[in-house]
């Protein structure tokens, strides 16, 4: 690989406008890093593009030295995908955004974080649905799906794009939309970066500025109560209504209180987009199993909200998930978790709970690569901690519990949420439309090449490693 490095950095160097940066570099230490502190690589080469045509120039010439690569947007990888110990094309220089306030449409570029968007798009009144953290890579989150706050009432960032701009494993830039490569549109929505490197996406916008956010703790006795009546009450809930439960050890933070620190809690948070007054039945009914002094409500910017969860998902913590879907959260279930999170290994781990359902449920099976949205309980077990000597506890505490917990889940997994070590799940991830996946990645990838993902191997590729 030494060899094949040196000689991809000798053919790209007259030629590339960006950086191309090696070991030993000032640069490249911090260049190299990436967001889970569980993945650490040495690329032999970092080539920091300055446009499509620096896209270009590394994928033709790393796909021609055969070498190992990984692409890079903003580095968040959860998998840790992003980095390899090849080269990484790294499009963190290509962070533009250009918003059409009055068509309600903006481009963004390949290597933009959702930070860039939200900012660019608020200043006119506007919002991209997508993540709640604003440092993560905006073209990561989105080929995969991409839930946030808004999910119920815009639906996932995917189904907001109009189309792509992208350079595939020849280093042919295509352009596709629902009339021109439909095949490739369908796939881009929730397939990952399994089919070339995204440089522009053009996508809808939606007016809002600003929602009212309710938070409160709910105590270990009530945990069960609360629950059952988020369960029961969700499937109805009207699409401004956002409400996620997470179960955890409260925080000895001061705006906790001192009876519930470091104490088993379920966290409940809502997010309202419509009228603030009318929020007002939706945040009693969510409190009225909450620590009267954990609770609070405001009407918050829209900045502020995509903001506010950056600190509890720092980069270089260790991170480590599982996740899957549940048609319904049965008595089992419930216990299970309720057991679980009085075992919890990390003060920042949390068994995340969301309800997709409105907007997201509107979208058929079958029109998006996006996994299936009829079972609307999705949940994150995403352990977090700091020290390596603890990375097997934390890791087999979730491995424990998501065995525990999947004979009651319907088969699918949200492909954002996976780990690295979950490939033997991609086909999971995508049902009833794998075949169509396939035939995607072998007409546009058929060596490949775009490997270092949830990945969709090709037909030559899957006949190598299988052969009759």
């Amino acid at each position: 690989m030494a060899e094949a490095s040196a000689e991809l950095y000798a053919l790209l160097h007259h030629q590339f406008k960006g950086e191309l940066l090696r070991p030993g570099d000032g640069a490249y230490e911090d260049a190299r890093a990436v967001w889970n502190g569980l993945v650490s690589r040495s690329p032999r080469l970092i080539a920091r593009c300055a446009d499509v045509g620096d896209v270009q120039t590394a994928v033709r010439a790393a796909s021609g030295a055969g070498i190992l690569t990984a692409i890079r947007c903003g580095g968040h990888s959860l998998a840790g995908f992003s980095t390899c110990d090849g080269l990484v094309i790294d499009l963190s220089k290509m962070r533009g955004v250009r918003v059409d306030p009055e068509k309600r449409r903006a481009w963004i570029n390949g290597g933009c974080l959702l930070g860039s968007v939200d900012t660019a798009t608020q200043k006119a009144g506007l919002i991209f649905p997508s993540g709640v953290v604003s440092h993560t890579g905006a073209s990561g989150l989105i080929l995969g799906g991409g839930t946030g706050w808004l999910t119920r009432r815009f639906g996932l960032s995917c189904d907001n794009v109009e189309a792509f701009t992208l350079v595939t494993a020849d280093g042919s830039p295509v352009h596709c939309d629902d009339k021109e490569n439909p095949d490739l549109f369908w796939a881009l929505r929730g397939g990952g970066g399994n089919f070339g490197v995204v440089t522009e996406f053009q996508v809808r916008l939606h007016p809002l500025t600003s929602v009212v956010l309710g938070q409160g703790l709910c105590a270990e006795p009530d945990i069960r109560r609360l629950l059952e009546c988020w369960r029961d009450f969700m499937p109805e809930a009207p699409i401004d209504l956002k409400w996620n439960v997470d179960l955890r050890l409260a925080p000895p933070t001061e705006n906790v209180p001192v009876a519930l620190r470091g104490q088993p809690v379920a966290s409940t948070s809502l997010v309202w987009t419509g009228d603030p007054e009318a929020a007002r039945p939706y945040l009693d009914r969510a409190f009225s199993l909450c620590h009267p002094g954990s609770v609070s409500s405001k009407i918050m910017p829209f900045l502020d909200l995509q903001t506010m969860a950056d600190f509890d998902f720092p980069h270089g913590r260790r991170y480590y998930t599982k996740s899957g879907y549940f048609a319904a959260l049965e008595t089992g279930t419930i216990d299970r978790l309720l057991k679980a999170v009085s075992e919890i290994p990390s003060s920042e781990t949390q068994i995340e709970f969301a309800f997709l359902g409105g907007a997201a449920a509107q979208v058929g099976a079958t029109e998006t690569a996006f996994g299936d949205r009829s079972a609307p309980f999705i949940m994150n077990l995403l352990a977090s901690w700091t020290d390596a000597s603890a990375d097997m506890r934390n890791i087999s505490w979730v491995r424990a519990l998501f065995n525990q917990l999947r004979p009651a889940m319907k088969p699918g997994v949200y492909v954002n949420f996976m780990s690295g070590d979950e490939q033997d799940r991609v086909p999971e991830a995508y049902h009833e439309r794998w075949e169509r996946m396939v035939a995607v990645k072998s007409h546009y990838d058929p060596g490949n090449f775009f490997r270092l993902n949830q990945n969709v191997q090709p037909l030559k590729v899957r006949d190598k490693s299988h052969p009759s």
